[in-house]
């Protein structure tokens, strides 16, 4: 085997990783999820040696890797890359954020608006090559429009002021097994509330008929719109999206889109293999 390019696309859970191969063609891995800025250097290398170096062929010369996951920025970003070159030292390596990957994936070597609505949400200026512009998301309790933890944290509170039907509130009660003092101690006691609200997404997809779920829906990727893609002064661009919450509500993302005045442009779930045609 030779002539061997990794790719990763890595979120805080899950990472999935393709080789390809001049000769053999594509392989497909998937380890635990990496974040350079959560996860001290030694958590990184563990899940490389014990996850993802014995799935891969021991006649595997891999000559580049590139790696794009949350948290890959500096400094962080060296962190992995050390613990990349422990296991690959002759192999040129490339680390890089997530955001890069999904503009990489969207628009390959054109430029862009790309965008990721998942449990988080981000967006760029790309220009083909590099990322040139990008309004900071600021996370779930500041920013982060759109995004499958705001659309939790919004059903919420919608929910437990009355702003939505009593009926809905008892379905969602007794579906999800908690009491009002459950959700506030979800939200303000236990770790990773951002998780918790991202979970409730189903219930969300489950009635997106009613009307109020509809217009959450459509006003949070307003919103998002407003609030970030407007920014990069390019109204005339259409609007790419990766990640789980985009594919799930495209009609509402549509609906957003034009009525703000924009075109929907590529979404795609997983950027992994729009990533290694870019490499490729």
């Amino acid at each position: 085997m030779e002539n061997c390019i990794l790719v990763a696309d890595s979120g805080s859970t899950k990472t999935d990783w393709i080789l390809h191969s001049s000769k053999h063609g594509i392989f497909e891995y998937h380890t635990a999820g990496i974040n350079a800025v959560r996860d001290s250097e030694d958590a990184m290398f563990l899940v490389l040696h014990e996850q993802l170096m014995p799935a891969l062929p021991q006649t595997a010369q891999i000559k580049h890797i590139h790696f794009y996951g949350a948290g890959c920025i500096p400094p962080y970003s060296q962190k992995l890359r050390q613990s990349l070159a422990r296991l690959f030292p002759e192999a040129h390596i490339n680390v890089e954020s997530d955001l890069l990957g999904a503009a990489r994936a969207l628009c390959g070597h054109n430029s862009g608006i790309a965008c990721i609505l998942g449990t988080g949400s981000n967006s760029c200026l790309y220009d083909g090559t590099r990322i040139i512009a990008n309004v900071s998301p600021l996370g779930f309790i500041l920013g982060d429009e759109g995004s499958g933890a705001v659309l939790g944290k919004t059903l919420l509170g919608q929910l437990l002021k009355g702003v939505l039907p009593a009926s809905l509130k008892e379905a969602f009660l007794t579906e999800y097994s908690l009491t009002p003092t459950d959700i506030i101690d979800k939200v303000y006691r236990q770790p990773q509330p951002n998780k918790f609200l991202a979970s409730l997404v189903p219930f969300i997809h489950r009635h997106r008929q009613h009307l109020g779920i509809h217009t959450l829906l459509v006003e949070q990727f307003r919103l998002f719109i407003t609030r970030n893609v407007a920014h990069y002064g390019h109204p005339e661009a259409p609007v790419h999206f990766t990640g789980s919450i985009a594919k799930i509500f495209t009609p509402e993302l549509q609906e957003a889109l034009s009525a703000e005045g924009y075109k929907l442009g590529k979404i795609i779930q997983k950027p992994i293999q729009e990533l290694v045609n870019f490499h490729t």
